[in-house]
Formats: C-alpha cells, sequence, structure tokens
C-alpha cells in the first residue's frame, strides 16, 4: 500500500505517527466495509488540510460517550482533535469555561453556521419547555433546537441522544426524548451505551470519502455499523447452534466459552458490530469478556430489553 507523498507530508508535519496513522485508516476501512484497495483513499480522506469542524454538545447524559471516545488510541485523542477534525467545542475537553466556554459555543456557530458537523451526546428534557435541563442559564432544549438548525448534519453519539437513554426510561418525570424527536431534526446516530468511537470516526471519513452520509437503518444508525446482529458474527453462534449454553456464572460452559443466551444475552434482537470492531483498541468487548449482551444500542433498551439476565 502506497500513500500520496502529500498525505505522507501533512502527517509527518503534524508530528503524527505514520505507522498508527495507517492502522486508524485500516481499522476504518474494514469498519465502513470497503475493500483493502480503500485505504489509500481513506488515509487521503483523514489528512486533508480543510479539516470539518465538529460542534459537540453535551445535553443529559453521564459523560460516558465522551470518555470511551477519548481513550480511543490509534491515534490518540490529541490527534484526532488537531488532525482528522476541528473540534470548536467540547465542554469536556476545551480549555474555556464559564463565559468563555459560552462565548467559544456562540462564536463557532456564528463562523460555522451552515457548515459544521453537530454531535449531541445525551438525551433532552422537554416537559415544561425543557426546565429541567439547562447550561449556562439555556435549556438544553433550546440550545438542541438553535444548534441543529443551523447545523450541516446532526450526529448522536450514543444511547441517550439516540433514543433518550436513561433519561427517558419509565417514568421519564422530565419527558426526556432523543435529539431527533426534541428538534424534529434528521440525525445520524451512533448508538450504544457507549458506542464505539470508531463507528463515529468512520461516519466522518464516510462523509469525507464520498460527500454523503452513510446509509442508515429504520433507526437512523448507519448500515455498516448496524446492519447486522449481535447475534449474526457472535463467535459463540455454533454453541447456540448446538444448544451449549452457560447456565449459571462460573459454571463449567462459561469457562468453556459456551452461549450466554440462558443468561440474558440480547445478542439475537440487538443490531451493532461489537463482535469484529470490538473495544479498547480491539481488545474485547462484553459477551468476550463473559458477560451477556443487554442490548444497549436498540432503542428504549432500558424499558424494552430489560430484565436483562433473563432470557429472551
Amino acid at each position: 500500500m502506497e500513500l500520496k507523498s502529500e498525505v505522507l507530508e501533512t502527517i509527518e508535519a503534524k508530528g503524527v505517527d505514520r505507522r498508527e496513522f495507517i492502522k486508524l485508516a485500516t481499522v476504518v476501512t474494514s469498519v465502513l466495509g470497503f475493500a483493502p484497495s480503500m485505504i489509500p483513499k481513506v488515509a487521503e480522506a483523514m489528512a486533508v488540510k480543510q479539516r470539518p469542524t465538529v460542534i459537540w454538545l453535551h445535553f443529559a447524559e453521564c459523560t460516558g460517550c465522551s470518555e470511551a471516545f477519548i481513550r480511543t488510541t490509534y491515534p490518540w485523542i490529541d490527534q484526532i482533535v488537531l488532525d482528522v477534525l476541528n473540534v470548536a467545542y467540547h465542554e469536556t475537553i476545551m480549555a474555556p469555561s464559564g463565559h468563555n466556554a459560552e462565548k467559544s459555543l456562540n462564536d463557532a456557530m456564528k463562523k460555522y453556521k451552515g457548515k459544521y458537523i453537530l454531535v449531541c451526546e445525551g438525551g433532552v428534557p422537554t416537559k415544561n419547555n425543557g426546565v429541567y435541563g439547562k447550561v449556562a442559564g439555556h435549556t438544553m432544549l433550546s440550545t438542541a433546537k438553535k444548534a441543529t438548525a443551523s447545523a450541516l448534519a446532526t450526529i448522536c453519539v450514543g444511547q441517550c441522544a439516540c433514543f433518550g437513554g436513561v433519561q427517558a426510561a419509565s417514568p421519564n418525570p422530565t419527558e426526556a426524548k432523543s435529539v431527533s424527536a426534541a428538534t424534529g431534526t434528521k440525525t445520524v446516530n451512533i448508538a450504544g451505551c457507549p458506542p464505539n468511537p470508531v463507528n463515529m470516526v468512520a461516519t466522518v471519513v464516510h462523509f469525507l470519502l464520498l460527500g454523503k452520509l452513510p446509509a442508515l437503518d429504520e433507526n437512523g444508525r448507519p448500515l455498516f455499523a448496524y446492519g447486522a446482529t449481535i447475534h449474526d458474527k457472535c463467535p459463540r453462534r455454533a454453541h447456540y447452534e448446538n444448544e451449549e449454553f452457560v447456565k449459571k456464572f462460573g459454571d463449567a460452559g462459561a469457562f468453556k466459552g459456551y452461549c450466554l443466551f440462558e443468561m440474558g444475552c440480547k445478542g439475537p434482537n440487538t443490531f451493532n458490530n461489537c463482535s469484529t470492531v470490538k473495544f479498547n483498541d480491539g481488545t474485547n468487548w462484553p459477551i468476550g469478556a463473559g458477560a451477556p449482551c443487554i442490548g444497549c444500542s436498540e432503542p428504549n433498551f432500558w424499558d424494552t430489553q430489560s430484565p436483562f439476565y433473563e432470557p429472551i
């Protein structure tokens, strides 16, 4: 595989390790379902000098999605922020605070109006005009409506922004909703609790490479990541077919890697690519660690998938 000299010059000038950059490009290419021959094109898209501007807003959430994002390596988060994306606002990792942070947000929305990618994390309280969730004196609902209205595209990261999350679970006292439901805006939903950061980066790269957002399923999730169920590609699938199940955590079947269906695994009705992309640089994932899938990328999973440790 050969990269264009200008791509190499760009990443080297920014101090990015070539091997780590190619590693990320390879992973993203694979996640998108592209042929290996597309790796140079993906790398080229990621090294463009005109980086897409991102405004990342937090609503009602635990910041777990941002935590997953900033712990991604190959490359490290500083390289993603500085070399792949122009993150103009992100409350967790930005330097300004207080009034200066608010100014940064307003300045960014004005400067990049109609050109920025809005990333949303967290559900949006809507009861009584959204008074149960405020930042800088503004309701999350009003901020969400204002930001989505002038965004080039809106990407929701995590179960809460995509579908309301735990905030929207019964009895939902604040009438929390997904960003799409709260604002009426069509969103790309990178679902999960938390989602895999590679899927978010891949979505942005798809936009850079092809000039459009990826194909989505009926729930707004990119088909490249959510087009198959956990069960479809689970390495324990053969044990399911042979009716070899874990009966109790720690039993002989658990040590043999048997299927976790009888322990409440929701893999058969959960769409995600956890089994192929995994977490922590592809180290592991819940089922690989012996825990059943709880269906965290499905709409309203807190209500629809519970009780978590009982069979479907």
